[in-house]
């Protein structure tokens, strides 16, 4: 096939829910990647930060060729040995106590919301169910995370809305004490707001969201779906400050590719879902915890170290470029923020052979977790030319 033909059959035959670029890519390597034309591309997206590891990386594709010529599936009414061990590393590794593994971030965050009001339920009795979340926070597209999204724009459509959700302005904790009530069951976050624009919520007021829930016994819930996984310099961005959530979600990079996410379950919290109340028969595959596992292999503290360095090389050479008003984010989760129409610049950007993303008006960069210097080189290089030619 060539480009034209992959795109034309993709519109004939797959529903309309994506404003897809003119590109098809055919194979990739490290972070980079080719067209069916024979066009090569340098991958600042990494898959919107699922590609931890970048296209095909050998160690990652050989754990995940043996897992399935050694066990594909069963179902979660048996044991098996990929999903036993990466549940023991995420909670060795964070302190956590439990873990539970859906296919999705948006499933994992559907886990927390069910988890925070079971607590409740079981401890409170009903009627205490409510969850404050921040204002342009994305949480997810089934009908309870997209609820939980504080973004007008994706409550049309789909009414009714799952009641229960209350959002706070971020940064703002007199806010959350006003949206705060006797119903409240849990504060819902993410620690950098990602498809809300690469925004880093304050020290002071995550440490003032912690004391609160802490004093009320309401339960803090820490999205890292896009931000966890080595993302920010850390296993999880949490922990670049000084906070300890009671539940946390991951997904997007923890499988290098393949579809997994997780919720991870504090000593309060770790044996509220119970059998029979919270499920899913895809959770826990072996094929893709071991994927998972070759990316838990990979983030040494060397790595984690290489990628916070990777983030202050690229934030100086990005901060001397002609439109950049200014660059946010922690590690490879870079927001850049522009005085030009930014998908002029995404266009311009892939016509020269290099893939960027967006979040809101900025310019956002989600390299793969061992991209090369050779490889960020060659994509800033592109993405200064664009940059000058504006």
């Amino acid at each position: 096939m060539d480009n034209q033909t992959v795109i034309n059959k993709t519109k004939e035959h797959i529903a309309n829910t994506y404003g897809r670029y003119d590109v098809a890519i055919q194979r990739g390597s490290g972070a980079r990647c080719t067209d069916f034309d024979g066009k090569e591309y340098i991958d600042f997206t990494s898959g919107i930060g699922v590609n931890s590891l970048g296209f095909c990386n050998e160690t990652w594709a050989l754990a995940v060729s043996r897992q399935a010529q050694t066990l594909n599936h069963t179902s979660n009414l048996y044991y098996t040995e990929p999903g036993a061990l990466l549940a023991e590393r995420l909670c060795k590794a964070t302190g956590m106590k439990k873990a539970f593994f859906s296919n999705s971030g948006a499933e994992a965050n559907e886990g927390a919301i069910k988890a925070a009001r079971k607590y409740s339920y079981d401890k409170y009795g009903s009627g205490r169910y409510e969850i404050v979340t921040l204002v342009n926070s994305f949480h997810g597209r089934t009908l309870a995370t997209i609820t939980a999204t504080g973004q007008d724009v994706f409550h049309q459509f789909f009414d009714p809305f799952v009641e229960g959700f209350r959002y706070a302005k971020a940064n703002d904790i007199d806010d959350v004490l006003d949206k705060v009530n006797d119903q409240t069951c849990a504060i819902m976050i993410e620690v950098i707001q990602g498809e809300g624009g690469i925004l880093t919520l304050e020290g002071d007021f995550l440490n003032a969201l912690d004391k609160l829930a802490k004093e009320r016994d309401i339960l803090l819930i820490v999205d890292e779906v896009q931000t966890g996984i080595g993302r920010t310099g850390t296993l999880f961005a949490y922990s670049h400050f000084d906070l300890m959530p009671n539940i946390v979600t991951a997904a997007k990079g923890l499988g290098g590719g393949l579809p997994i996410g997780a919720i991870l379950f504090d000593e309060k919290t770790q044996n509220v879902l119970s059998p029979g109340t919270h499920a899913t028969t895809y959770g826990a595959n072996p094929i893709c915890c071991a994927g998972a596992n070759a990316v838990l292999d990979y983030l040494t503290d060397d790595k984690l170290r290489t990628i916070t360095q990777n983030n202050t090389m690229i934030t100086d050479y990005i901060l001397h470029l002609p439109h950049v008003k200014s660059v946010s984010g922690l590690g490879l989760m870079i927001g850049i923020e522009i005085d030009i129409d930014n998908q002029t610049v995404v266009k311009k950007c892939i016509e020269k052979g290099l893939l960027v993303l967006t979040a809101k008006h900025k310019i956002r960069l989600l390299p793969p977790l061992n991209i090369t210097a050779e490889e960020i080189d060659a994509g800033l290089a592109i993405l200064k030319d664009v940059l000058h030619s504006i």
